[in-house]
């Protein structure tokens, strides 16, 4: 038997490194997935590797009431139910000190990284409480507990989905709904070598030599590792997790 067996996901991001991840995993223990992204052709492409049966897609900016409306109700209509969200999709921003940040760019990164997020609940936790309870796991970052210079809208954003998850898990919990953030470290993906080459254009090699003095482990995490973190979160084996911060990040954040 699979550990998620019976359970439906929708998960935003879905095309992106750790959506992608997350998705394969579920999917391998018995979990049907709604994938949730803007660009149609990356997510056709992971539904196709996953197979129709067990995986759909739906096209949407979740910063739009109408695109949280419509991911919930496609799932709702094809596969019956939602039993775990996956609260992923998330941009990096630019990287700039405060007095030079655009704020057209700050407000972007707020509008898909907390207001998306917060659209998410509002139409997945009236779901979930028909189907009697479930998992939500939110993608923060260590850039939620801790600051970094040139990337304020960013770090602002990650901090805020964590005050979030704790002000849902108080208030769902005694219906059956678990709320965690999942805060990851330098992982390899998209996100991080744009980050590096924003950082030093041409350079971003030895941005990522600095990042790495600063992890123990000496490396970035890969997304299968932190889609093995959310597969625990989704499953029935964290009954008891609830308003908690789950850090993956080598040791990034020990000091």
């Amino acid at each position: 038997m699979g550990r998620l067996d019976g359970k439906v996901a929708i998960i935003t991001g879905g095309s992106g490194g750790i959506g992608t991840a997350a998705a394969k995993r579920f999917v391998a223990e018995g979990c049907k997935v709604l994938l949730v992204d803007i660009n149609e052709g990356a997510l056709q492409q992971v539904v196709a590797e996953l197979g129709n049966e067990s995986a759909d897609y739906f096209v949407a900016d979740v910063s739009t009431p109408e695109g949280n409306q419509g991911m919930v109700k496609k799932t709702l209509e094809r596969f019956g139910k939602v039993n775990v969200f996956l609260a992923n999709a998330g941009i990096e921003g630019t990287v700039k000190p405060i007095p030079e940040y655009p704020l057209e760019i700050f407000d972007r990164v707020l509008a898909i990284n907390v207001r998306g997020v917060f659209l998410g609940l509002q139409n997945v936790i009236p779901a979930m409480l028909q189907a009697g309870g479930g998992s939500i796991i939110i993608t923060s970052s260590v850039a939620g507990l801790i600051g970094s210079p040139g990337v304020s809208a960013y770090v602002t954003s990650k901090h805020a989905v964590i005050g979030m998850m704790r002000c849902a898990a108080l208030e769902f919990g005694g219906a059956g709904i678990r709320v965690n953030t999942v805060n990851p470290g330098p992982i390899e993906t998209r996100m991080m070598r744009s980050i590096e080459e924003m950082v030093a254009p041409g350079a971003g090699d030895q941005v990522k030599q600095g990042f790495l003095a600063q992890v123990p482990l000496k490396r970035y995490g890969y997304p299968e590792e932190v889609a093995q973190l959310m597969l625990f979160l989704a499953s029935d084996e964290s009954s008891y997790s609830n308003g908690n911060t789950y850090v993956m990040d080598g040791g990034f954040t020990a000091a």
